[in-house]
């Protein structure tokens, strides 16, 4: 049997200040926007930026940690695997989430992204 492969690795900005609650079971769940981009050049020869965002998503001790070291602007280099979920909201509308659950992370240093 072919052997199947969740792996995600990004490397990017993060775009707003980590979301970071502690359940009331006692796990750490930190929350974040990662934005990866990449250019190409268009039918008329000019170049375009194409950015796209992430949700993330880590937790307990990897939250902890990251909560002092990841910051708004923050380059982020990490790894991890792909998760979807769907859940209804009060009003019984269904909403479908794609997130990737980070089981490691770099930060590179003293490079934060210019707004």
């Amino acid at each position: 049997m072919e052997k199947m492969i969740n792996k995600v690795e990004l490397s990017g900005f993060v775009g707003l200040e980590p979301e970071v609650k502690e359940l009331s079971n006692g796990s750490k769940i930190l929350k974040m926007s990662l934005a990866t981009s990449s250019s190409y050049k268009d039918h008329d020869g000019n170049w375009v930026r194409d950015t796209t965002w992430h949700n993330i998503v880590m937790w307990n001790r990897l939250a902890q940690t990251a909560t002092n070291e990841i910051k708004k602007g923050s380059r982020v280099s990490l790894t991890g695997k792909l998760s979807n979920r769907n859940y209804t909201d009060k009003d019984g509308k269904k909403h479908f989430v794609t997130e990737i659950i980070a089981v490691s992370y770099e930060v590179a240093a003293n490079e934060v992204a210019k707004s």
